[in-house]
């Protein structure tokens, strides 16, 4: 990982010094033909017009007091007639552009320099060669190259360095995540990857990892809180099924008591049934629905159907039944479920509401597009501080331990809503109390959906 940091960084600075040696030297090398070719068309254009002995006198004129600029005005044989050169340069083809060494006084030492010039033949064979002194450009394109070189090695250190240190860095981090991994598959479900707060990648993917072992841990105390409450809910009703048919067995009964006996064994059979039942449909709520089974759902039908069929059954109880649902109500997801829940919520205002009391389901969309259910009774209420945990499996509230129920039906109601992706609120009556569905706006996104309407089945209540 390093190696490779390194390699990569030294690559891109290897490229953008690249790029600036060859900018910087193309901008000087076409800066100094534009000068040499303005120069030796002037020259050639005074040619024309003042002859041989007017462009030796300007070539002279020019010469003098030149550092950088060269001129060379030569016969037919190349013998020189004016200018700064004392002789011809060596291999010159007519017309080309070349490239040649001169050497030149510098005080007083000769020394040797670079060059670039034009060669131009004149009317009369005579030939002009105008050039340029480019030893500073060489001189510079040389500190250019020494520059990449260092540059490219300290570039190498930092990157290797700097890789070194990431790398520890990343594998440390790494580490750590496989050593949490491995602690909690020895049990410790407690234990978290530590995030640092970067928010680089594997931060975001730490918050993810905690993420799903907070719902696991969730998942499995739920799981535990169950399965205690299973095994202390059970022992009780099957005890005394079995207390039963033991002492029927053990006296001489007649038809009458076998019958009693049988029916209340049956009676236990059914609370054990829809115990299981119950827990069975809140794990389903709980487990996610599969997409492809998402449905249209009619809700304003299925509680008009629901209404209908609890109306007779209150008024039964000397319950005062009112209905107020708005038509044209529809949510996406499992019908079932959905009336499933209203149906727990229906049961329990049955069963908790005195005589004489007050019973109703509403229906509307409210301010944000929500299809909103309410069923609202005037029992005895749930008071705040139980609101929340009346919501969790097999919870039973002192009011209610002497009538029979599970305890499961509001846990059914918040799974549903839960997996329905909307929102269950217990409110204060003044007296009694109001459960609030409330089911995300509903949209047309899947035209295939089917239209869900039939009739709700009852279910294991509270």
């Amino acid at each position: 990982m390093a190696a490779g940091y390194a390699v990569l960084l030294l690559v891109t600075v290897f490229v953008l010094f690249g790029l600036l040696y060859w900018n910087t030297a193309v901008f000087v090398h076409e800066q100094t033909e534009e000068t040499i070719e303005v120069e030796i068309s002037g020259l050639a254009e005074h040619y024309r017009q003042a002859g041989l002995v007017g462009l030796r006198e300007v070539i002279d004129e020019r010469a003098q007091g030149q550092r950088l600029s060269l001129y060379l005005l030569t016969d037919p044989a190349r013998r020189p007639i004016a200018g700064n050169l004392n002789a011809w340069p060596v291999a010159t083809v007519p017309g080309d552009w070349i490239d040649f060494d001169y050497r030149r006084p510098v005080g007083e030492r000769v020394v040797e320099h670079r060059a670039h010039a034009r060669h131009l033949v004149l009317p009369g064979g005579y030939q002009l060669l105008v050039g340029y002194d480019i030893q500073d450009q060489v001189r510079l394109e040389r500190r250019m190259r020494i520059s990449m070189i260092w540059i490219g090695a300290l570039a190498l250190v930092l990157g290797l360095g700097s890789g070194l240190v990431m790398a520890r860095r990343w594998l440390s981090r790494i580490d750590t995540v496989n050593k949490t991994a491995g602690e909690i598959m020895q049990g410790d479900m407690s234990r978290r990857v530590p995030v640092h707060g970067t928010d680089d990648e594997l931060d975001r993917l730490a918050r993810n990892l905690n993420d799903m072992l907070d719902r696991i841990e969730a998942l499995m105390t739920g799981l535990r809180q169950v399965t205690d409450n299973i095994a202390h809910d059970l022992r009780s009703p099957l005890n005394r099924l079995r207390s039963r048919l033991e002492v029927t067995l053990m006296d001489d009964p007649g038809r009458d008591i076998y019958r009693t006996a049988l029916k209340s064994t049956m009676e236990e059979a059914d609370h054990l049934l829809n115990t299981f039942n119950a827990l069975l449909l809140i794990g389903e709520a709980e487990s996610g629905l599969d997409r492809s089974k998402l449905l249209k759902v009619d809700l304003s039908d299925r509680l008009h159907d629901l209404a209908e069929l609890y109306e007779p059954a209150a008024e039964e109880a000397g319950l005062i039944f009112s209905e107020n649902i708005e038509d044209g109500l529809c949510v996406r997801g499992q019908p079932d479920l959905i009336s499933q829940a209203v149906v727990n919520l229906l049961d329990n205002g049955l069963k908790y509401t005195p005589k004489d009391g007050k019973l109703e389901i509403k229906a509307y969309t409210d301010d944000m597009k929500r299809s909103c259910v309410e069923v609202s009774d005037t029992g005895p209420g749930i008071p705040p501080e139980d609101r929340v945990r009346v919501l969790d499996r097999f919870v039973r509230l002192e009011g209610s331990r002497s009538s029979p129920g599970s305890g499961l039906g509001l846990s059914l109601v918040a799974a549903v809503t839960k997996l329905h992706q909307g929102e269950i609120v217990l409110d204060d009556n003044k007296p009694g109390l109001i459960v609030r569905l409330i089911f995300p706006a509903f949209t047309e996104i899947e035209p295939a959906l089917s239209d869900a309407r039939g009739t709700p089945g009852k279910v294991p209540q509270k």
